[in-house]
């Protein structure tokens, strides 16, 4: 069974940063993508980057474009996302992604992880 951890999130002031992680874990899968997606109160979940298991290609919404980065740790089976330039409009819930064999959707998904970023 294919497990997802997030940690990193808090409470941060307006223009500070934050660094979330998350471990994947599991036996007999084949990893395809990881990303992030983020839900704030009231709202739709969206997505905010992803990137390929092998650590290249990474996406960005545009939203979070030039202050995000994700990467990948290969010898740690974990992603990274580096959260610089916070705003306020950041503050959600984050959750971990996966996506598997050749399938198009993110089926895995960890517990998310509260961000919020105060003004």
């Amino acid at each position: 069974q294919v497990q997802l951890a997030e940690s990193g999130g808090g409470l941060v002031q307006a223009g500070g940063s934050l660094r979330l992680s998350c471990v994947v874990s599991g036996r007999d899968f084949s990893p395809n993508r990881l990303g992030w997606f983020r839900q704030a109160l009231g709202k739709e979940r969206e997505f905010v980057a992803s990137i390929w298991w092998s650590g290249d290609t990474p996406i960005y919404a545009d939203a979070v474009k030039g202050r995000f980065t994700i990467s990948r740790d290969n010898a740690k089976d974990t992603v990274t996302l580096q959260m610089n330039t916070l705003k306020p409009e950041d503050t959600a819930i984050y959750y971990c992604v996966l996506r598997i064999g050749t399938s198009y959707e993110y089926g895995y998904w960890g517990q998310g992880t509260q961000v919020t970023v105060s003004s």
